[in-house]
């Protein structure tokens, strides 16, 4: 049978049925003389009886090492990190700042703005700066920026004022 482009399709009739060899069955006596190809004696030579795949001889096994590391790695990314100081060194008095403009300015790398930005109260800030669009602020950032009369303006926060007004 040909489809479209010319291919031939198996069909389920067309299958061949091929019989399954079957496993090696070892310490059963007949042929293979008296140890059936099991050694003599010993743990492995019993029915039923082996090594526990981790067991390396008794001494620590690499299992055992392993769980004396404590911690964990996260699986998400940290946030790239800008710090008030960077903010006063490259943007003037009344400027808005979200993460295009930021990356405009070489402040940040594209590849590292997938897993967010958060501008941390690091150094000492003297302008009136408006934070916007998916920027996150620390608590020390945030009062500096509002102390010298800035404003954070994130979306959530904007979605949270608009729940609030809408309850009253």
């Amino acid at each position: 049978m040909l489809n479209k482009t010319n291919y031939i399709i198996m069909q389920i009739h067309e299958l061949k049925v091929s019989a399954k060899k079957s496993r090696k069955r070892v310490g059963r006596g007949g042929k293979r003389g008296t140890y059936s190809g099991r050694g003599m004696k010993g743990q492995k030579a019993r029915s039923g009886g082996n090594v526990d795949p981790l067991f390396e001889g008794g001494k620590t096994s690499l299992i055992e090492r392993l769980k004396k590391l404590r911690g964990f790695k996260s699986i998400h990314s940290k946030k790239t990190v800008l710090n008030l100081i960077d903010l006063e060194n490259n943007f003037s008095d009344g400027d808005e700042i979200s993460v295009s403009i930021l990356l405009e300015k070489g402040l940040l790398k594209k590849r590292k703005i997938r897993n967010g930005v958060k501008i941390l109260g690091d150094g000492k800030l003297t302008k009136k700066l408006t934070i916007k669009d998916g920027i996150l602020v620390s608590k020390s950032a945030k009062e500096a920026i509002e102390k010298n009369g800035g404003k954070i303006q994130v979306e959530s926060q904007i979605k949270t004022e608009n729940k609030k007004s809408d309850k009253k």
